[in-house]
């Protein structure tokens, strides 16, 4: 399983690529084409510059709002030994199917009021699936009458109708997650910090799977984030009061205590994530890091100027689960703190520097207490800096360019192992599939009985295990390229 969900996070790392231009544009645009914001700076208010900006939002957003469906599609490709375009295709067209099926269920019951958006976690299920089904029938072959929709084409036919089981699955077990998702919400609005605490913690928890849209809502539009009246007016919710608060010209004071619902934001995603950025860029071997530099450096930039956060998350999310959670926790500890300080900044959508400028730094230090955010960010950075490369290294947590060695591949002597290798599990015609574990190479053979341990010890294993129907052989960093390798001379 763990081998397996780096797997995973290897495979998001296609879509991921897109995520840092698509966050810049739509976290410069949507944060200066919000109507609070033009109501708040009248400058803004040019039809040509808004223009722009709506053009910039909609274009980031085209790529955000299909998420699910890129990645989907991301992960079928990254997790496909071959036939890579087939799976790409069935994994569209199987998203597509698996939430027609939701939707056609809902109808069939009667309850049209229900609403299911399964994010992250149907694209995990659907790319899985449409892997698994690629890499199992990708070579079958049909009856002749039916030998054109034999290999490849019958892939997407395949997946289309196990898609459609996915969908019926999701429509009985989503329900009651949402349900106790929205309860625990109301929970939290009432428990003071330990409160904020908690939904710091459970909206950057939700998040890493796209289901923070049924956390933050109950807060910023409903009477969960507080009722209070604005220049003789009820308002309901706390980003609906920040931003009466704002256009109110007799306000006076520190803003309501609803921005409790955002302030945490900006020490993590301006400082924080950053800092963690940091700690994975230089936990590569200096060899390696100037492929990397770009990666990085466009990640920690779009986290700290929009706050848009999956393109550096989704890095470590699924080759550590747990650094993840240990993430959440420190987003949650950064919601408290800025509660326990009065800081009192709203946002549009996201808590990058484009919010915390324009709620922020405009907005006064007597009505936001914008400057605590300042040593508290710079702690942040530190923190997130120090504990990530502390697991990194002590958990060897395979973050891009860390434990993969994409430089010695066309090494000779890489080639000559590889080669004996293959002789020591019988020949490439013996062998069904391999990959590479972090550390081992993971053989799928025909026949084990071919395997002879002597020839594979004197390529220089640290160790051999014997499993079903193939072996796994321990090589340290070495496996990555071997198995590349092995990979290429088995498609020629």
């Amino acid at each position: 399983m763990f081998s397996y969900l780096q797997r995973i996070g290897k495979a998001f790392m296609l879509p991921i690529a897109l995520l840092p231009a698509a966050g810049l544009l739509l976290g410069i645009g949507g944060a200066l084409s919000n109507p609070a914001t033009i109501a708040a700076y009248p400058v803004l208010d040019i039809p040509q510059l808004q223009y722009v900006f709506i053009l910039m939002a909609d274009a980031g957003n085209s790529v955000f709002s299909n998420l699910s469906l890129i990645m989907a599609i991301g992960l079928a490709v990254g997790l496909s030994r071959d036939n890579k375009g087939s799976a790409a295709l069935a994994a569209a067209v199987s998203f597509i199917i698996m939430n027609a099926s939701i939707s056609s269920m809902i109808t069939i019951s009667g309850n049209e009021n229900l609403a299911i958006d399964t994010g992250v976690v149907g694209s995990l299920a659907i790319g899985i699936v449409v892997s698994n089904l690629n890499n199992k029938f990708s070579n079958i072959k049909l009856p002749d009458f039916l030998g054109f929709f034999a290999g490849s084409r019958f892939i997407p036919i395949i997946s289309s109708f196990a898609s459609i089981f996915i969908g019926m699955i999701f429509f009985l077990v989503w329900p009651p997650i949402q349900g106790l998702l929205v309860s625990g919400g109301e929970i939290i609005a009432q428990m003071g910090y330990i409160g904020t605490f908690f939904y710091g913690f459970l909206l950057r928890l939700t998040g890493a799977f796209g289901l923070h849209h049924m956390i933050y809502p109950l807060f910023w539009f409903t009477e969960l984030g507080g009722v209070e009246t604005v220049n003789g007016i009820q308002v309901v919710g706390a980003q609906n009061i920040f931003f009466a608060q704002i256009a109110d010209p007799t306000h006076v004071g520190l803003y309501t205590e609803g921005t409790r619902f955002f302030a945490g934001r900006f020490a993590t995603m301006m400082f924080g994530l950053p800092g963690a950025a940091l700690a994975m860029y230089k936990c590569i071997p200096s060899i390696r890091r100037k492929k990397y530099i770009g990666l990085f450096a466009s990640v920690a930039l779009t986290s700290f100027l929009t706050g848009i956060t999956e393109p550096l998350e989704y890095m470590f999310l699924f080759v550590s689960p747990l650094l993840y959670v240990f993430h959440a926790f420190l987003d949650g500890l950064s919601f408290m703190i800025a509660d326990i300080l009065n800081i009192a900044i709203g946002n549009t959508f996201s808590g990058g520097f484009i919010d915390f400028f324009l709620f922020g730094i405009l907005q006064g230090e007597d009505k936001t207490h914008w400057m605590y955010v300042i040593p508290l960010g710079i702690a942040w950075f530190g923190l997130y800096y120090t504990s990530f490369t502390f697991f990194i290294k002590k958990f060897n947590i395979a973050t891009p360019g860390h434990l993969e060695d994409d430089l010695v591949e066309e090494n000779s002597s890489l080639y000559d192992m590889a080669f004996n290798i293959l002789e020591g599990v019988g020949q490439i015609n013996n062998v069904v599939s391999v990959e590479a574990c972090i550390t081992r190479l993971r053989f799928e053979l025909k026949d084990s009985s071919l395997i002879d341990e002597d020839i594979i010890k004197e390529t220089g294993a640290n160790g051999v295990v014997k499993v079903k129907d193939g072996i796994q052989i321990i090589y340290g960093a070495k496996a990555e390229p071997l198995s590349k390798i092995i990979n290429k001379e088995m498609r020629k």
